[in-house]
């Protein structure tokens, strides 16, 4: 019910920068925080950068200071611009929204991930 279409991805070379952005489509009554998780190859999923509705922010200590997050409420979409990249950037970045769906009585939560895109960071 709830679709996140993710692009951005791609091949570059180290200290390069990269923008990521994903869009959120569907049955939507609120969203409450949107967010870029990423999954390199033999580690696991972890937390790149989240915003929430109100505007808070939180990164992930790797990424701290390289990485900005941005949102845009009206067109449910969220930015993540990628500065100074290093080849351990490399991996899947996911998209990551949670709200609330549209009902008739009930708005229940959701939580919904994206494919997926891959960035490379290389020479």
């Amino acid at each position: 019910q709830v679709e996140l279409v993710e692009s951005g991805g791609g091949l570059v070379r180290p200290g390069g920068s990269l923008k990521l952005s994903c869009a959120a489509s569907g049955n939507i009554f609120k969203i409450d925080a949107m967010g870029w998780y990423r999954r390199a190859p033999g580690k696991q999923r972890e937390l790149v950068a989240i915003i929430t509705s109100g505007g808070g922010t939180n990164y992930g200590a790797s990424v701290q200071g390289r990485f900005t997050i941005s949102g845009d409420d009206q067109q449910r979409t969220v930015y993540l611009q990628m500065n100074s990249l290093k080849p351990e950037d490399t991996a899947v970045y996911y998209c990551n929204t949670q709200g609330s769906l549209q009902g008739t009585t009930y708005n229940a939560p959701f939580a919904s991930w994206g494919q997926g895109t891959q960035v490379t960071v290389s020479s």
